[in-house]
């Protein structure tokens, strides 16, 4: 495994992650909102061929949606505890240019820092490697396998 492709998936994904943290719960809201609305089956009548009726296959999916929505949210939130945590073990510069090489990646990133920073771009880059092992050691312990 490449230690590293996996913490620049990890930063690359961080914002996203932190939506999923906001949007997941509304959603899973929204699925137990409609399911109280869902008439209940009626006992009177007949399965064909031991299936269920409409209403009972439409609770069921919305059952099972949202365990799988529960556990996107798990996941989600283990990521962003994680990412934060890998984060917090960086120094300001180094949290800076992570965050501008991945997690806000914009046009000319090395350009906008070596400006900002007062350094060259070439130095950015070496920063940029060096931020991204200690970011991967934070998370993994390891940088290569």
């Amino acid at each position: 495994m490449n230690w590293k492709n996996e913490a620049m998936d990890k930063l690359r994904q961080y914002e996203a992650q932190k939506n999923a943290l906001k949007s997941i719960p509304q959603e899973i809201e929204q699925l137990k909102a409609s399911r109280s609305a869902i008439r209940g089956a009626s006992s009177d009548a007949m399965p064909v061929r031991g299936g269920g009726n409409g209403r009972e296959d439409m609770l069921l999916s919305s059952i099972v949606k949202e365990e799988e929505l529960e556990r996107a949210l798990r996941s989600a939130k283990l990521d962003v505890l994680l990412t934060d945590a890998g984060m917090e073990c960086l120094d300001d510069e180094e949290r800076l240019i992570l965050d501008r090489f991945y997690i806000h990646p914009m046009k000319g990133a090395a350009e906008r820092l070596a400006g900002e920073l007062s350094m060259d771009t070439k130095t950015i880059y070496k920063r940029k490697d060096s931020a991204l092992r200690h970011f991967t050691i934070s998370l993994y312990g390891v940088t290569e396998s």
